[in-house]
């Protein structure tokens, strides 16, 4: 019997046999893409039987598949075949009916996947998994915990319209209780929901913006969980919210003058007997400077969509430039605390709308960076001695081509996979900024 058919069993003694089971794969982008899979039919899964093409890793934004991946028609689109990541079949509690889901890779052949071996290159989660393993390779092991931001609003007509906060809201409800209380049916069952789906959900709180909150999750020494739950919390969200008549949206900033949505990583790094080596400070400075000097080369991580870039702007809570500070939320890498087992570093350049398996690699092989190269620190924000540093890309396309002939982003990627998340962003470019904006025809089409 297969881990997968054990776990399954499981399931169905803890809750119902399920009508359906949801089965997850996480393109390049954090789109959950995939099939629903008959209850009766969790032997196929456990067999390797179940297929989807290898290219679904790999569509743009808009679903379609660029020839310049290799992949899809132009390789002859051929089937991988999933393979559940285990510890991940959970209910679904906004769907109606008996419902499960379940994370899933992908491999090239049905052996491989029916007998547990690891997905391929093409995957963003076994990525992160590599990044891991060279940490652990050199006794290093971090602890992480995320922050998510994310908004709340009115049910829309149709996917053109702009998003509207929900009604009597204050214009900023910065950890406002009665805002909380307004919304506290809407906030108790995502958090009902994450204890059901086992995602280890901290603090909630009400966030500057009409509409936005903010989710704090626990520290975890396991850092595919505490990704796994940045991608799975999105989706809860917007289904459990979708079941009160609202929407709710992790995109990186919804409305031009409100502040936007980020996903904020906590780290700490360990070493084989526990203690955790940024204790005291001199290993977690090291660690600062490699994250800032490869901010740059991974900023198409951080920031992977047209709309990512409109974060980046001066005096907001979104920093704008690869700079740290102590306790300083306009850094880019904040330092919380600086001694004892809370010593770590927070990255707060991600918008929620991150790939959380890519952006966390580059974070991670930031910080080894740091520990391997013992690079120069840059005073912090409030020295008075600290100059400030040249801004990162407000464009989207430079930053792309940075990340297409980046060492570094080869490095953490892997060079293939970096090569087609390039040629993906390229597409989405292309085909984006293709669009002329409503503003350009009310300010240039009657006067020129």
């Amino acid at each position: 019997m297969t881990d997968f058919r054990k776990e399954f069993d499981a399931y169905r003694t803890r809750h119902a046999a399920p009508e359906r089971i949801e089965l997850l794969l996480c393109d390049i982008n954090a789109i959950l893409r995939g099939k629903w899979l008959p209850g009766d039919q969790a032997d196929k899964l456990a067999a390797g039987q179940v297929r989807l093409p290898i290219s679904t890793y790999a569509p743009t934004i808009m679903g379609t598949e660029p020839p310049e991946t290799g992949l899809g028609i132009v390789a002859g689109d051929p089937d991988g075949f999933m393979k559940p990541v285990p510890g991940t079949l959970k209910p679904v509690p906004w769907a109606r009916g008996e419902v499960a889901q379940v994370l899933v890779e992908m491999s090239e052949s049905a052996e491989s996947a029916g007998s547990g071996e690891p997905a391929g290159w093409l995957s963003s989660r076994r990525a992160l998994a590599r990044m891991v393993d060279r940490l652990a390779a050199k006794g290093l092991y971090p602890t992480l915990a995320c922050e998510l931001e994310f908004y709340i609003v009115r049910k829309r007509s149709n996917g053109d319209e702009a998003p509207r906060p929900p009604a009597h809201l204050p214009d900023a409800q910065n950890y406002e209780l009665g805002v909380m209380s307004n919304f506290a049916e809407i906030l108790d069952d995502i958090r009902h929901a994450c204890a059901a789906q086992g995602l280890a959900s901290d603090t909630l709180v009400a966030e500057f913006g009409p509409g936005q909150f903010e989710i704090n999750f626990h520290h975890t020494g396991d850092v595919l969980v505490a990704a796994d739950t940045a991608l799975l919390f999105r989706r809860l969200v917007r289904g459990v919210v979708a079941r009160h008549g609202l929407e709710a949206s992790f995109m990186a900033k919804p409305y031009a003058k409100e502040p936007g949505s980020g996903m904020h990583v906590h780290v700490s790094l360990c070493d084989a007997a526990g203690r955790n080596i940024f204790d005291a400070g001199a290993q977690l400075k090291r660690a600062v400077a490699g994250v800032l000097a490869t901010m740059r080369e991974a900023q198409a991580l951080f920031a992977p969509h047209l709309n990512s870039f409109r974060r980046f702007q001066p005096a907001s809570f979104a920093p704008s430039r690869p700079d740290w500070g102590q306790d300083n939320r306009a850094a880019a890498i904040r330092l919380p605390e600086t001694t004892g087992k809370g010593a770590r570093l927070e990255h707060r350049i991600c918008g929620a709308d991150v790939n959380p398996y890519l952006a966390i690699a580059a974070i991670l092989g930031g910080i080894m960076h740091g520990l391997e190269t013992d690079l120069p620190l840059q005073p912090p924000l409030e020295d008075a001695d600290a100059k400030p540093a040249e801004p990162l890309d407000h464009d989207w396309t430079r930053a792309v081509e940075r990340c297409a002939v980046s060492d570094f982003c080869a490095d953490v990627l892997g060079r293939r996979l970096r090569d087609v998340y390039v040629a993906v962003k390229r597409d989405e470019i292309a085909a984006l900024t293709a669009e002329i904006s409503p503003v350009e025809y009310r300010h240039y089409l009657g006067r020129f």
